[in-house]
Order: structure tokens, then sequence, then C-alpha cells
């Protein structure tokens, strides 16, 4: 994997249901290096950290091959890198190898990836289509969060190294695919408990699916 963008967003203002607030998720890359904190990306705009940001979602990864299918549904836009929200776009990201659990040095940080993606309303506001919310989701390609496990910098060019393998078997994209689907694989389920490198809180909702 190799970091082909950085991108960065500050606070836009938008509206929804009536009321106003502001979104991060109008990200567009930036020519310097980008600083990994534990809980953030060094000078990005997280506007709401209940659900953006934290030690879990410290920095978003999504591939550059997804672009193409997407520029094909969307034509329209005005596109480029960064229209998911990323703070990386990294070419050779693939969902259905990366392990929830990898710990991987890229430029002088160490990372680990924990979660993939779940869009919200922000995304749709990004492509001006609520409808894109479904077709992420059933597209399957979520990209990731990573957990920032040594501060430090990372720019364009930068390859990911695989330091640490996780030993349990569980895939973004089965992840993914698990917290949406009405029925859950038991298997699938107990890989997810018993992943550490999850949040907590996603693993004890998951809990309930195999009483």
């Amino acid at each position: 994997m190799r970091i082909i963008s950085t991108n960065l967003g500050k606070p836009t203002p938008i509206r929804w249901n009536g009321e106003e607030t502001t979104t991060g998720i109008f990200k567009y890359p930036v020519d310097h290096p980008l600083t990994l904190e534990t809980e953030s990306v060094a000078g990005d705009n997280i506007s709401d950290r209940r659900v953006h940001g934290g030690e879990f979602k410290a920095c978003y990864l999504f591939a550059s091959e997804h672009y193409p299918y997407w520029k094909e549904k969307y034509p329209h836009l005005d596109w480029d890198w960064g229209m998911f929200g990323e703070n990386l776009t990294v070419e050779g990201l693939d969902e259905t190898t990366l392990k929830i659990g990898n710990i991987y040095k890229v430029g002088s940080a160490l990372v680990q990836v924990t979660q993939p993606r779940e869009p919200c309303f922000k995304l749709g506001i990004r492509f001006n289509d609520q409808g894109i919310l479904k077709e992420f989701i059933d597209h399957g390609f979520p990209g990731t969060y990573v957990r920032v496990l040594e501060v430090g910098q990372v720019q364009v060019g930068d390859e990911f190294t695989l330091v640490k393998e996780a030993t349990n078997d569980l895939t973004t994209q089965q992840f993914y695919h698990l917290l949406f689907a009405r029925k859950k694989h038991p298997t699938i389920v107990q890989l997810a408990i018993e992943n550490e490198a999850l949040p907590e809180r996603k693993r004890d909702k998951l809990r309930r699916f195999l009483k």
C-alpha cells in the first residue's frame, strides 16, 4: 500500500433537517506531510467527535482503486482526491484481505487497522445525493480507520510496511458486511468479539447475537 494523496478539511457550514451545523468531510489534497496524532490528524477538522476521531478513528484511509467506480456513477461532480472524507488516499488498499489488527509502519508513524467507515448523511451531502449511503454499503469497499500507536508524519509516496500481522483473521470487508447484515454469521461474530483491535463497545453490541 502506498499513499498517493494527503487530504485535509476545513469546517464547512451545512444545513441538515432544518438545523445549521458544520462538517469536515469536504477534504482536499494538500502538498505537505500530515502528522498523525493519537486521536486525529493535525490540522484536520472534526466537527462531531462523538462519531469521528478518537483512538479508534484517528485517521481514515480510502483506496484509490475505487474512484473509477464512483466517478462513473457520479460523473457530474468535481472530482479530486479526498472525496470520501479520507485523510489518506491509498493505492493498494484491499478490504477483502486487509485484516483488522494489522500493524503498519508508514512514514514515521506506526498505525493499526481498526474498523471500516460507516457512511452517514454527510457523505450524502458531499455527493449531493443521500442515495449514496445505500450504494456505499452495498458496494462493500468502505476504506478503513486506523489507530495511531506511534505519532509521526506521513507524506505522498510513503509505503505501508507490515510490522505485525493480526492473528485474528477478520478482514475489514467481513466486518463491514457483518455490521449491516440482518442475519449475522456466528463464526464472523465470534471473530469480531475476539478481535481486540475493534472498539469494545462494538464488540459488546455483537455479543447478543451469540445468545
